[in-house]
Formats: C-alpha cells, structure tokens, sequence
C-alpha cells in the first residue's frame, strides 16, 4: 500500500504500459470537458476520416486547398480536422 506521506514513493512502469496509462488519461479528460477530437490529427487519421488508402489522394486535397494543413517540417503535417469534414460535407450529394 502506498504511503502517501512519504515523498520518496517510486512507481515503475513498463514504457507500453506507461504511454497506455497517458492515452486513457487523455481520453478521459476529453470526454470530460466534451472535446470529442483532436482540432490537429496526423495524415494516417487524415485518411481513415477520408476513407482514402492513397498518400497522393491527400497530397492533392493538400495542394488544391480543399483541406487545411500545418506543415511541422518536411515528412511531418498535421491535417485540420474540421476542414476535412467540410470538405465531406461539400463533396455530399443530396438525393431526391
């Protein structure tokens, strides 16, 4: 049992089980303040919200200006998340 009085109390987790611990934290606290989604997300979530499989598909959605980006260095880009499902919504058909 941990003794909280003492400040030398020392947890040692594994760095999968750890980084896990940091996710279902964040997770929590996103359902706790009603954040649904990260404003940023990577090329791979990107895609799946896109049901794409191409990087060039992106690429050209990228150079277009039909989604917005933020490019971090050359390999890394962020995508906006709402941009894309404005997108989406643009390209949606309604039928009759």
């Amino acid at each position: 049992m941990a003794d909280f009085n003492n400040p030398l109390n020392i947890i040692c987790l594994e760095s999968k089980a750890f980084y896990a611990l940091v996710e279902d934290v964040v997770e929590k606290l996103k359902e706790k303040q009603g954040i649904e989604h990260d404003k940023w997300i990577s090329a791979e979530e990107a895609m799946k919200l896109l049901r794409i499989s191409s990087k060039s598909t992106l690429q050209k959605y990228r150079d277009t200006g039909e989604i917005r980006f933020a490019p971090l260095g050359k390999k890394h880009i962020l995508y906006d998340y709402d941009s894309i499902l404005e997108f989406l919504d643009k390209k949606s058909k309604n039928t009759f």
